[in-house]
């Protein structure tokens, strides 16, 4: 991506503070005038001393004699023709506890000259960015940590042991904390809710310790718990609020300081009150902060085992490989291996790395990388696949792809690349939670306000309440978790289905489908002729016929000569010399075989030109025909010996998952370069609803275009070089992860097993995930809107009733806990086919 004039705009006003030096990275010069020409452009902007622009390290360093945005150099140099490349960066981000936190950090990241993207992910805890070679890390940091968050930078997986830990301990301290709150709030919680609820409490309180020594009691347990576990929301908060950017630790610090504040007044201090509002509210703010740190503790624990796909997928990866070394076998940890090593593995082993089976045969469990339960057989020239298992015999494979490289790495990068992604449904979240938080410190104002002075006595004291409940209970916890936690349970349960997620937004594209456009070979078909049908007349052999044709098929290159051959060659018939071979244009072919024998195989016109009467074949022809499959004929020694048909099969998975489509009320349209009669014989084999026939390969992408106009949304499943524009243009392209990889690059989801079942159990899945992320985002703003009225004591006029702080307290952590816990149910999702990702 580059730096474009949107880009550039944004970052114009944002002047060097002194004259300096910068350095920025060149993409598209290819010589000595490429330098020339570039250095010429940078030299003309005003305030540059001096551009020296190296070709090796494709960079320039410019020195500046006053300060000069650095936008005019990037588009003094884009005007040159060339390009100052983005780069891709994540960070790690410590300390965002909800939706409004998410909003700040992406606004202070898109305040940082130079960034031209940034998503931030609540779930996952991670920043993505796309910047100019301009931006440095420690901008970025500091963009943050002004913003009042800790954050660090991450390169792939690295860094995930490291943030596992973290994440376990942070989990650990939470529950430390929990612990600690509760064990000194319940006290507080007897002492003085006790003595307003149960009257022997009361008269116990008061005959042994004494209503103003119970009070002193409660201030110091309070403190303690308010100042020690409690302390994470003032650290966090108050800054925040004095930066005039409060988020949901500033409505936690604001409450309970107010009510602590409150208390401390009235017990030390109770002149300063107006008579009859003298209470404390110790146990309130006590028990609002034990129960957040329990709801943050339980969210902790269900946000770890949203990302369980992730580590299950890196625990399919054995530790250590068997290498053959200087002919000897060696255990040499995963990161030794390199490629073209032999590796060795035993019946029940892990496969180490990618590779290609050079001895031995045995079957491998591919499921866990295709989500197909059947193990797949493996000889010399088969491939195989790092973290699948292998079953009953021993193989030897020679690596091909190692580390990063290999196809479970690609897949664990691009499930975590969908987790952290952002879906269009969420921009309306965070357009809402941005001001949220103002929106509530502003409902807390006023409501204490109105009961100050419209309230019935004591009046300070209604308001105070309710002011308190009203912060407690809009904590906006639960918006910020519903969209990033759905993504990634169910981004997670299609990566152990096999079907990944590219993109995270095909999650929600792909559930807009209305048709479903399939390229026919190697989609539908196995992508590989086969011979389907050979019919003798009497007196000829099938075994003899074959060989005899095979031998003279053997000449040519095309498709359909070698399924004839191979055929031949699976049957084990041995093959004859030709003495004569002659090629009929537009008829077929004529050869001589050593041994005496004349063999002619072509059309029907080919036999009639032979003067052949092929009628005793009409009924099967006829047949091959409704099949869409053509019929070749075979003469020998001037007499009609055989019919047979060669046809690309229909795998056997299709016609199951057209089915399935169907059932999830979706077209199915089939796009194929093959005739018309051909193409709608497959259909009607099929079911298929919509055929587009003798497709050349550039009118695909033609094709897409105009069903998307007939029908709407549109999904695209292809597996080729040629398919690779189609999947582009498509809402959502479908690449069967067996085709190229080009295609794959060009897809928004792809099916790792060639299995076309992975089409439904991917848009049901799409169906389930954006259900399950509305549920959410229901239940939370339902919560809200419903509950701020009540806190703020709008039931009070009509039937008394006022929301306790702690009631309060416990609703809003039990909204987050909801709905980390309704996303969990997505881990349960069953395919819509029901033997895939079992």
């Amino acid at each position: 991506m580059n730096v474009h004039a949107t880009e550039s705009a944004k970052i114009a006003s944002n002047l060097t503070s002194k004259p300096t030096a910068v350095s920025l990275p060149i993409v598209g010069m290819t010589c000595a005038s490429c330098v020339g020409r570039v250095e010429k452009a940078l030299n003309r902007v005003e305030g540059v001393e001096k551009a020296t622009v190296n070709l090796a390290t494709e960079r320039a360093d410019i020195t500046l004699v006053q300060p000069v945005d650095q936008a005019s150099l990037v588009r003094a140099i884009e005007d040159a023709g060339y390009e100052v490349p983005s780069r891709s960066i994540t960070l790690a981000i410590d300390g965002m506890t909800c939706a409004s936190c998410v909003a700040r950090v992406e606004k202070a990241l898109l305040a940082v000259p130079g960034v031209a993207s940034a998503t931030v992910n609540l779930a996952t805890e991670r920043a993505s960015l796309s910047t100019s070679g301009t931006v440095t890390d420690r901008d970025l940091v500091s963009a943050i940590a002004s913003a009042g968050y800790e954050a660090r930078t991450v390169s792939g997986s690295e860094d995930n042991e490291a943030h596992a830990s973290r994440k376990q301990a942070e989990q650990t301290a939470l529950g430390r904390d929990v612990t600690v709150a509760a064990l000194l709030t319940l006290p507080v919680f007897v002492l003085e809710m006790g003595s307003h609820l149960i009257p022997a409490v009361h008269d116990l309180v008061m005959n042994t310790v004494g209503m103003r020594e119970s009070w002193y009691l409660q201030f110091v347990l309070t403190t303690v718990v308010l100042f020690w576990p409690g302390l994470r929301f003032y650290r966090i908060g108050l800054p925040a609020l004095i930066k005039g950017a409060p988020d949901m630790n500033s409505l936690v610090a604001v409450g309970t300081l107010a009510a602590w504040t409150y208390s401390v007044v009235a017990t030390f201090v109770p002149q300063l009150l107006p008579a009859g509002t003298v209470n404390v509210y110790f146990e309130a703010a006590a028990v609002i902060v034990t129960l957040i740190l329990l709801g943050r503790y339980l969210e902790a624990r269900a946000k770890g085992r949203t990302s369980e796909a992730i580590k299950r997928l890196v625990g399919l990866q054995p530790k250590t490989a068997r290498v053959r070394r200087d002919d000897e076998l060696v255990e040499l940890a995963l990161a030794d291996v390199v490629t073209g090593d032999l590796v060795d593995v035993r019946p029940g082993e892990r496969i180490a790395v990618d590779g290609e089976v050079v001895e031995g045969a045995s079957f491998v469990d591919e499921a866990m990388i295709t989500g197909e339960p059947v193990p797949v057989e493996k000889r010399p020239g088969a491939t195989v696949v790092g973290g699948t298992v292998n079953q009953t015999g021993a193989l030897t494979f020679r690596a091909t792809a190692v580390g990063a490289d290999t196809m479970l790495a690609q897949i664990i990068r691009m499930v975590e690349e969908a987790q952290g992604s952002k879906l269009p449904i969420q921009a309306l979240v965070d357009r809402v939670t941005l001001w949220f938080v103002p929106a509530v410190m502003a409902a807390a104002a006023l409501t204490f306000f109105a009961w100050a002075v419209f309230g019935p006595e004591p009046a300070i004291t209604f308001a105070l309440v309710n002011a308190v409940a009203v912060l407690i209970i809009a904590c906006p916890c639960a918006m910020g978790l519903a969209t990033p936690t759905s993504i990634m349970v169910g981004t997670g349960r299609g990566a152990e289905m096999g079907v990944l997620f590219r993109k995270g937004e095909a999650l929600q594209s792909l559930k807009d489908a209305r048709v479903v456009a399939l390229d026919k070979t190697g989609t539908l078909t196995e992508g590989k002729p086969t011979l389907t049908d050979l019919e003798t007349t009497v007196g000829h052999a099938r075994e003899e016929i074959l060989a005899l044709v095979a031998s003279v098929e053997r000449k040519s290159e095309h498709p359909i000569a070698r399924a004839i051959v191979e055929a031949a060659e699976a049957d084990g018939l041995k093959l004859f010399d030709l003495s004569r071979f002659d090629s009929v244009t537009g008829y077929g072919v004529s050869a001589d075989v050593v041994g005496g024998r004349r063999v002619e195989i072509g059309a029907d016109r080919f036999m009639e030109k032979l003067g052949l009467d092929v009628g005793a074949f009409a009924t099967i022809a006829a047949r091959l025909a409704d099949e869409g499959k053509s019929p070749l004929y075979a003469a020998v020694d001037g007499e009609l010996a055989a019919i047979m048909a060669v046809a690309d099969p229909i795998k056997p998975s299709t016609p199951e998952a057209i089915q399935a489509m169907h059932a999830l009320g979706l077209k199915v349209a089939m796009i194929t370069g093959d005739n018309r009669r051909t193409a709608d014989a497959i259909a009607r084999q099929l079911g298929i609803d919509e055929v587009v026939a003798e497709v050349l390969p550039d009118g695909k992408v033609e094709a897409v275009r105009a069903l998307k106009r007939e029908y709407g949304g549109l999904a695209y499943v292809g597996d080729g070089i040629n398919d690779a524009p189609a999947l582009a243009e498509a809402d959502v392209g479908i690449a069967i992860g067996t085709g190229t990889d080009i295609a794959i690059e060009a897809a928004d989801v792809v099916l790792m097993s060639g299995s076309l079942k992975g089409v439904p159990n991917a848009i049901a899945l799409s169906k389930a995930t954006i259900r399950n992320i509305r549920q959410n985002l229901f239940w939370a703003f339902a919560y809200n809107t419903a509950l701020i009225p009540v806190a703020a004591g709008a039931l009070y006029p009509a039937f008394g009733w006022l929301l306790s702080p702690v009631l309060a307290a416990g609703a809003m952590a039990m909204s987050s806990v909801f709905v980390l816990g309704n996303a969990m149910r997505l881990k349960r999702f069953r395919t819509p086919i029901a033997d895939v990702g079992r």
